[in-house]
């Protein structure tokens, strides 16, 4: 049992045809189209709200050592 090869993936194509019909094909792949855009773009907000979350986290240490380092200087 081998990868599947052009033959195969020929037949699959022409049962689904055959099965689902042209048009109803075409409204599943929109379908799946939109699907798969709306979970690239939440996993892109996601990664951009882990950036900002990480960024604000960084300004607070980075200004809470900065008044760490005034207090020891002015002592």
């Amino acid at each position: 049992m081998g990868p599947i090869g052009f033959k195969e993936l020929v037949v699959i194509l022409i049962v689904v045809l055959l099965i689902f019909g042209a048009k109803k094909l075409k409204t599943i792949g929109s379908d799946l189209g939109s699907a798969v855009r709306g979970f690239k773009k939440s996993m892109n907000d996601g990664d951009a709200e882990e950036s900002v979350k990480q960024l604000k986290a960084d300004a607070e240490f980075s200004d809470t050592t900065k008044s760490s380092e005034k207090s020891d200087t002015k002592a």
